[in-house]
């Protein structure tokens, strides 16, 4: 399992219609609008690093989307 956080510009004024279409997405497990300099905070959960990257090019590709910054998550071993 992968997990990685994609923040998320939109275009002003379309955030509803953007938030609807995330919420269509497979793969996105939180998503949370906030202030700031992001518009948007998707936590996406996917079964590797390819798939990733699929849901973020979706992501990329919803009408209002500007652009996208993804932090990809790492485990910390016991070793």
């Amino acid at each position: 399992m992968v997990v990685g956080v994609t923040l998320v510009n939109v275009i002003p004024g379309q955030e509803r219609s953007v938030f609807d279409k995330f919420g269509e997405i497979p793969g996105i497990r939180e998503l949370h609008h906030v202030f700031g300099e992001y518009d948007f905070l998707v936590i996406i959960e996917v079964d590797g690093l390819p798939l990733l990257s699929k849901t973020v090019d979706v992501i990329r590709d919803v009408e209002g989307v500007i652009t996208t910054h993804t932090i990809v998550g790492a485990e910390l071993s016991d070793t």
